[in-house]
């Protein structure tokens, strides 16, 4: 896991090829160009989009992790608590799964886990050992307003 100020993108190179052309678009000018149709960045290698919700309880949330592509989650409006896991330390749900769409889930409703305050100009990176469970309110609900790009993790 990665967690940093979109400003520092450029510390984090060298990890991963499409990880590196994926950080070099955490500029405002690509952040603010991302509408409502997926941004193609490289082919399925790297692609972007835009999510609007509002935030929920915790108990509405679930585990997710993903085993072939990295997700690099950037707050634009709103505020956002992630809660980070083990992916090792979690029980699969395989009847949610789907792995055709690189989606795991996971059925622990008390997991040991790190929750990240995200605000606006930040960016989390989720490895697939990071199992990660988004859109948790943290003072009541808020509208959010962000990106998750999907970044192909090279062999």
């Amino acid at each position: 896991m990665i967690i940093a100020k979109n400003r520092n993108a450029a510390d984090y190179r060298g990890i991963d090829p499409n990880l590196d052309k994926a950080l070099a678009c955490l500029t405002d000018e690509f952040l603010s160009s991302v509408g409502s149709e997926t941004a193609v960045i490289d082919g399925k290698n790297i692609y972007a989009n835009l999510n609007l919700f509002e935030t929920v309880p915790v108990v509405d949330g679930f585990f997710e992790s993903h085993r072939d592509y990295m997700d690099i989650h950037v707050l634009l409006e709103g505020e956002e608590r992630m809660d980070m896991a083990d992916t090792a330390k979690l029980t699969l749900d395989e009847a949610a799964c789907k792995p055709e769409n690189d989606f795991y889930a996971y059925s622990d409703k008390e997991p040991e886990f790190q929750p990240v305050i995200m605000k606006p100009g930040m960016f989390l990176v989720a490895f697939p050992t990071d199992a990660h469970r988004v859109k948790v309110q943290l003072n009541g609900p808020s509208q959010v307003r962000k990106i998750v790009f999907k970044v192909k993790i090279t062999e």
